[in-house]
């Protein structure tokens, strides 16, 4: 089995789509209110006292407890279409190439199914591994519903899915330290391979 796993946010995109959804979700106001209230986390994450993952895990669980399922999905659906226009041409044109060979395509990201699932089924990826929310009865309890989906998270989400990655011929695409350990088990790693 040949299996092609691609990064999403500054892989196939030229941004990052996480912030932008956080806004339309919650507004500018209340986004950057929240972000302020978590500054000493994030001097933390940069000098090594802290991670990325805690400091997403601080921000899930101030923005998102109580919040309806229903009004996150459709307002994914409306960044997803913006989404479309973000798409790198050469990465579109990599996918492509890919599905004509019957190579097996992953979406493996950080970012949340509320909007990579419309992009995912539009482009014709097989599979999407990503970060998610823990909901009950259609409503957000403000926990990540597993681990944040980077660095070594990657690599196991893709051996749950595919078994021994030794046993498949893997290229991987990404452009971050984020994507370093999913790079580190390819046979054909790419690191930023689609920027101008």
């Amino acid at each position: 089995m040949v299996v092609a796993a691609f990064d999403f946010d500054g892989t196939i995109t030229t941004r990052d789509a996480f912030l932008p959804f956080l806004i339309k979700a919650f507004g500018r106001v209340r986004v950057y209110r929240v972000l302020f209230s978590l500054g000493w986390e994030g001097v933390k994450v940069k000098v090594g006292l802290s991670t990325r993952d805690q400091f997403k895990d601080l921000l899930v669980g101030k923005l998102f407890p109580n919040e309806s399922l229903a009004r996150l999905k459709n307002i994914g659906r409306e960044h997803a279409l913006d989404i479309r226009d973000w798409c790198r041409l050469g990465a579109l044109e990599r996918i492509q190439w890919h599905k004509q060979q019957g190579h097996r395509l992953v979406m493996v990201s950080a970012s949340l199914d509320l909007y990579l699932q419309p992009i995912v089924d539009e482009l014709g990826f097989d599979d999407l591994l990503c970060t998610a929310l823990s909901v009950e009865r259609g409503v957000c309890t403000g926990l990540l519903k597993g681990a944040n989906c980077r660095a070594a998270e990657k690599v196991s989400r893709l051996r749950q899915l595919v078994g021994p990655i030794e046993n498949i011929e893997l290229y991987a695409y990404g452009d971050s330290d984020g994507d370093a350990q999913m790079l580190a088990v390819s046979d054909h790693p790419a690191y930023r391979p689609f920027e101008d």
